[in-house]
Parts: C-alpha cells; structure tokens; sequence
C-alpha cells in the first residue's frame, strides 16, 4: 500500500528515501545484522546530509543523548529510553529501530491488561487442542520474532505492565533465550536482536521495575526541550508532517500561534515567567511538547474547516484550555491566575486573552 494512502506510515517506509541514501553512502563498520552503522543511524536520527540527500532530523536534542543509546544498542545491553511523557521517547524508539533493522513493527503495546504472552509466546488453541504443544500452534509474540530475525523489538510504556509481566524480559535480557518448556526446547537469539522500551514515572497507575529488571537496561533520559527555541523547531517540524498526512493546508503564518503555545506551556510547567519576574501555578498535566503539537494541530483542523484558513488565537484556546484543565476545580483556577497576572498584562497578547476568556 501506498504511503500516501494510510494515515501514520511507518518510519522505515516514510524516510525509505534517506534510509536507503545513508545506506549507499555509509562505509562505517555495522554491527552484525545492521543496516546501517552506528555513526548513520545517530545522523538519521538527528540530521545531516548522505551525499547529495538532506538527511531530516527527527530528534532535537543533546547529540550525546542519541550517541549512547545507539551505542548501547550496539553491545547486548538493552535500552531503555525514560522520561516525562511528551519527551519524544515513542518517536525516537521507532526511528532507531526502522534505522537499524528496517522494521519497526515488532512492538508490544504496554498496558494495564497486557498478559505475558505479549512478551513470550502464546499458542492458537484450536490446533493446541487438536494436535497438542507444536511449532504449528505455537503463536510468536513480537520480542520472539526479533529474537528469531536478529532485530529490534519494542516494547512502549513498560511501567503499565504489571510486574510479573515486566520480570518476563529478565531471562530473555540475560540469557538472550526464550524457553518453551511446552516443547522441550529454546528460543536463541540471533545477533542483532536487542530490546528499546520506553517508560515514564510520572503518570498514574504505573508498576515500578524490579531491580533485577533494571539492572538488564542502560537507561538514558530523554529531557524537555532546553529552550523555547528548540521547542518550536519540533513542534513546527511535527505539525507540519501531520498537517501534510491530514491533507490541511499548509500554514507559512502559524509560527507566532506556536510560539504562543510553547510560551504558555513552558511557563506553566515551569512555575514562572520567561523573564524570570512572575512566580506562577502550575497545573497538574504535564503540559508536554506532544501535547502542543495536538493543540496546534487542532487549531489548524479549526481554521481550515471552520475559518479563513490562518491559524489564530481563537483557533488555539481550546485546546489549551483542555491541556492545562485536566482538574475542573484546582486547575481552572491555576488557568484563570494565568490568564489575570500574565496573559492579561502581555503586550500583543489581547487577542489571545480574550479568546481565551471567551471559552473559560
């Protein structure tokens, strides 16, 4: 199918083009199984040129950050990527698994309910009852085809499992096989198989790892955007993509829109001013990077089907005021002390305050 036909490509088939660019011109040493070399997967990640193609960064951030975790990769180390949701942790754990196996489909969906044989195996048990435990009836979960197929497996939100879910990893980790008692037998892997999960610590509802779990991971945290600047740059780069899969019209004037609602963000999660003069609440949602890029995104759905096409503050309100009211009570209050001591007082900001006090 056609990239232009589905509504999310999957990275190795969106960026094929610059894949296949750092892939021609990459003379580097690969680790077993790799397509491309360590030093070609940090400039996909973050950027550059391969030969005569622009290579687009994905991530921006401390180029360091990037360099370890694709060096952990590299060794029989596990990775796992941590830090407040909205940090980029999903988009940088696809991108690093469709630039080292071309694949980044083998992944499993941590959640509240996900049971073990998302990590191990499970078995189709019509053949199961028929023919008993057999390859035939034995069903792989994605972390054994990687195992299977020396690639990456990922496995996103590892703290919403719950524990002996999570403990499932250790032997696979450590051994780097997978047992199917069942069969009197083992899964090895091959070389190029790792694992990238991802987890945060921040949200409700999640299971703290083993120690013995985390002992089986190199860790890096992936921080908020350290600047306003950089902070716009991803945003900008990211709605413009969605913008182009949702067929909305492009906007070369939503740059002062999405300034707005980077400064927003970050003062509130801050507790402070940009200048560093108003002490302000903070609401009790994280107020993400991802999360301005769906309010920017919405205000260009907004403005598109239901305005003149240019984005504006009355287009943004909304879906501000949804991320930062996540509490009805204490968080409409936080908004509204906002709104009044900064907002209100902000020059070339009236239009802004008033939409905003329209929906409040």
């Amino acid at each position: 199918m056609s990239t232009t036909a589905v509504m999310r490509p999957h990275a190795e088939d969106e960026y094929a083009g610059e894949l296949a660019a750092l892939a021609a011109t990459d003379d580097r040493v690969r680790p077993p199984a790799w397509q491309l070399s360590p030093a070609a997967v940090v400039t996909y990640l973050l950027g550059g040129k391969a030969g005569d193609t622009e290579i687009s960064p994905k991530y921006v951030g401390p180029r360091r950050l990037i360099e370890v975790a694709v060096a952990t990769l590299a060794t029989d180390r596990a990775l796992l990527l941590l830090g407040v949701p909205g940090t980029a942790k999903t988009w940088v754990s696809e991108h690093l698994a469709a630039a080292i196996c071309g694949d980044s489909t083998l992944l499993v969906q941590g959640t509240a309910g996900t049971a073990e044989e998302a990590i191990r195996y499970g078995w189709n048990y019509a053949q199961l009852i028929a023919q008993g435990p057999s390859e035939a009836a034995l069903v792989p979960s994605p972390v054994q085809r990687a195992m299977a197929e020396a690639k990456i497996a990922r496995i996103e939100e590892l703290t919403r499992m719950p524990s002996d879910v999570q403990d499932a990893l250790i032997t696979i980790l450590s051994e780097k096989s997978l047992p199917i008692p069942e069969l009197a037998g083992e899964i090895q892997a091959r070389k190029g198989f790792n694992v990238i999960a991802t987890a945060n610590d921040r949200d409700k509802g999640v299971n703290e790892l083993s120690s013995a779990l985390r002992r089986r991971f190199n860790t890096v945290v992936l921080p908020l955007p350290d600047s306003a600047d950089d902070e716009v740059e991803i945003v900008s780069r990211r709605v413009a993509q969605l913008g182009a899969s949702l067929e909305l019209p492009p906007q070369d004037s939503a740059l002062d829109e999405i300034r707005r609602v980077v400064t927003v963000f970050r003062e509130l999660r801050s507790g402070r001013t940009e200048d560093g003069r108003t002490a302000v609440k903070s609401p009790s949602g994280t107020l993400s990077t991802a999360e301005a890029i769906s309010v920017v995104t919405g205000g260009l759905a907004l403005a598109a089907h239901f305005g003149d096409g240019v984005l504006r503050s009355y287009d943004v309100a909304g879906g501000i005021l949804g991320a930062v009211v996540k509490d009805p009570s204490a968080d409409r209050v936080v908004w509204s002390e906002y709104l009044e001591t900064v907002v209100r007082e902000r020059d070339g900001w009236s239009d802004f305050y008033r939409a905003c006090r329209d929906l409040s």
